[in-house]
């Protein structure tokens, strides 16, 4: 029944009364015809490409959307393809224009080595994603144990080279693969039974390994920020659904929800099937070892030239990279084949301005050297018919400190570039000092700090803001935060070293050896090495009593003795935690000091540990989540170090 206002109906009875009479529609059966076409038809003849969409079919026949985009009246010209899960038609119209560069201009193109350099472009949405057809999985196993179908991204990789290769008559038969973060991941799949017309890869910032370091897990701490990208990743197949706010500070909107996993209960996340999979597996386990990037290729033949770039401070995905790259090299006994460039970017910012990130200045655009000196040649030599040779080293590594590049013969340097790296342990020293000498004597010494669940200490200075790139959000920039914000707090230890007399060099991965204990039953160790500024700094005022991070992670400590399995901690037991820092490269200068913070919590991007043993953390219940005294020892014995590769006889 409609509900009637009593007070309302003579009013409105009133105002029918007295309304004019509406106007009689003429007789007969005209119509105002529309002034719309049933399809509008772009003259093109003064654009300077041409585009092609067209739908590609794969073995299983499921088609791919792919736009082919070709400079106009091109012959014999390589392909260049990107793969993507996020929106072919989108990555190719950044702009409305006749010219093929601003067209490209975004994320996901250097465009000023495609355009300037004459290549067909080609950009396919991946399977299940906006225009294509199938089913999308979040990083799409290949065929064996964690999918039992018969197509994965190498399948349709191959199909669609093939059908290119074919069906593109402007092309010289010659093709290249690259692109940026999951755009990364997949070049790397096309390097299993490549098709014979891939002739190079380019994987930048690669997703590799989800658990170990990668996106969803560092060492076995889950990255609860990441949490708005599955949601918008896989609630539908053209991204429009949207994750919401409800906090203008994403650290009060994880403390409220408590868990990650009940957070993702209220945001109907279990509708999911990657979410459903991460809560099933928050171990190392099978699901996560069969999908390692890097363990893949380890046990395939290297077919096509690769170059991996890798950014130094990647705040997304800086284990991938480093972690191929070790994988391959040791089958390219002619340095031919494996390349490796390492440049002082935030994660894809080789395809941006790159002369400065965050307070960081590098007096030259980095990036733009990569593209143009890097880059152009080395895709130039597999993909253009009688091309030169590129004079690109093996390894091409900026030096942050320095802020030059080094050409090298592999990673770390080895001796045959005239240095070597030392695995030097820098110790905790007594009142928080670093020290390079192993402490001596006999009385027990450790330094403590309360860690409270209630209390976590931000990974960022607050208001947090959402992960993203656009609308001022900073999250590229959080890793080169000063991290005065955290030394200042009485739940994270900070061990500072003398000025340095002289440069300290460090090429390679830090690796934690903490003696640690906890009076709970479960702990996060969070390790940052940090290159302290002069308390002024000449030409730089604002650098003055910087805390740069060169290298930092987290470990979750129920997964000391198994990463598979998770163990409770002895509780009140000093305990060894062994773990790699991510790669460095760097220059500790004269008058600065070294920096080591430890801590208990890096929050919110990564969940809380509730510091009670409990079998899934993602449903670990509010009287979990307990305070705890956590003792870093550095007694003979006992001696807490982190092992620095430093750089002798350059």
């Amino acid at each position: 029944m409609r509900w009637r206002d009593p007070f309302r109906t003579p009013v409105l009875a009133a105002a029918i009364l007295c309304a004019p009479a509406a106007p009689q529609r003429p007789s007969g059966s005209a119509t105002l015809p529309t002034e719309t076409p049933p399809q509008f038809q772009i003259p093109t003849d003064s654009f300077n490409y041409v585009r092609r969409d067209v739908m590609i079919p794969m073995r299983d026949g499921v088609k791919l959307h792919t736009v082919i985009l070709l400079p106009k009246r091109v012959k014999n010209a390589p392909i260049l393809l990107t793969r993507t899960p996020y929106d072919a038609t989108s990555l190719t119209t950044h702009a409305r224009s006749a010219h093929l560069g601003p067209i490209l201009t975004g994320y996901d193109n250097a465009t000023d080595v495609i355009v300037e350099d004459g290549y067909i472009r080609v950009v396919q949405d991946v399977r299940g994603k906006y225009g294509s057809e199938g089913d999308y999985v979040m990083n799409r196993p290949l065929h064996g144990p964690q999918n039992p179908t018969s197509v994965d991204h190498a399948t349709d990789t191959y199909d669609t080279i093939d059908w290119l290769v074919k069906n593109v008559p402007e092309s010289n038969g010659n093709v290249g693969i690259l692109g940026i973060s999951y755009d990364g991941f997949l070049p790397l799949m096309a390097l299993v039974n490549p098709h014979p017309a891939l002739k190079v890869a380019v994987p930048m910032n690669p997703m590799v390994d989800g658990w170990m370091g990668d996106d969803w897990f560092h060492n076995g701490a889950f990255r609860q920020q990441n949490m708005a990208y599955i949601h918008d990743q896989e609630a539908t197949r053209r991204g429009d659904a949207k994750w919401w706010t409800s906090h203008f500070d994403d650290y009060d909107m994880f403390m409220q929800a408590g868990s990650a996993g009940e957070l993702g209960r209220r945001r109907g996340l279990e509708q999911l099937g990657f979410w459903r999979k991460l809560l099933e597996h928050p171990g190392y386990d099978a699901f996560w070892r069969d999908q390692a990037v890097d363990k893949i290729l380890a046990a395939q033949p290297l077919n096509v030239p690769v170059m991996l770039v890798h950014s130094l401070w990647d705040q997304e995905d800086i284990y991938g990279a480093i972690a191929v790259y070790k994988a391959l090299e040791p089958k390219d006994a002619g340095h031919d084949r494996v390349f490796l460039v390492m440049g002082p970017w935030h994660h894809g910012q080789e395809i941006d301005e790159g002369s400065s990130l965050g307070a960081l200045k590098f007096g030259t655009d980095t990036a733009l050297y990569f593209r143009q000196q890097i880059l152009r040649p080395f895709l130039a030599q597999y993909l253009f018919d009688r091309a030169r040779k590129a004079d690109v080293a093996p390894v091409t590594a900026f030096e942050t400190g320095t802020n030059v590049w080094r050409r090298l013969n592999a990673w770390p340097p080895d001796c045959a570039t005239g240095c070597a790296v030392k695995p030097t342990p820098l110790y905790l020293a007594p009142n928080l000092g670093l020290s390079f000498t192993e402490p001596k004597g006999s009385a027990a010494a450790y330094e403590e700090y309360v860690s409270d669940p209630a209390r976590p200490v931000p990974f960022r200075a607050r208001p947090i803001q959402p992960i993203g790139y656009d609308n001022g959000l900073t999250w590229p920039l959080w890793l080169v935060d000063d991290q005065r914000e955290a030394s200042g707090r009485p739940d994270v230890l900070a061990f500072v070293s003398d000025e340095r007399k002289g440069p300290l060099r460090i090429s390679g991965q830090p690796i934690v050896n903490l003696i640690a204990s906890t009076t709970g039953t479960d702990a996060d160790w969070v390790v940052k090495v940090i290159d302290v500024y002069p308390d002024e700094v000449e030409g730089q005022p604002a650098m003055g009593g910087y805390q740069l991070m060169v290298s930092a992670d987290i470990f979750r400590g129920r997964y000391r003795e198994s990463l598979e399995t998770a163990k409770p901690i002895a509780s009140g037991q000093p305990l060894e935690y062994r773990f790699a820092l991510p790669t460095a490269n760097h220059v500790f200068l004269g008058g600065h000091r070294v920096m080591v913070q430890i801590q208990s919590s890096w929050f919110p991007l990564y969940d809380r540990n509730p510091q009670t043993f409990v079998p899934n953390i993602f449903w670990a219940k509010p009287e979990d989540y307990r305070k705890a005294v956590q003792r870093i020892y550095r007694a003979p014995g006992q001696a807490s170090f982190i092992e620095l590769p430093v750089v002798t006889d350059r």
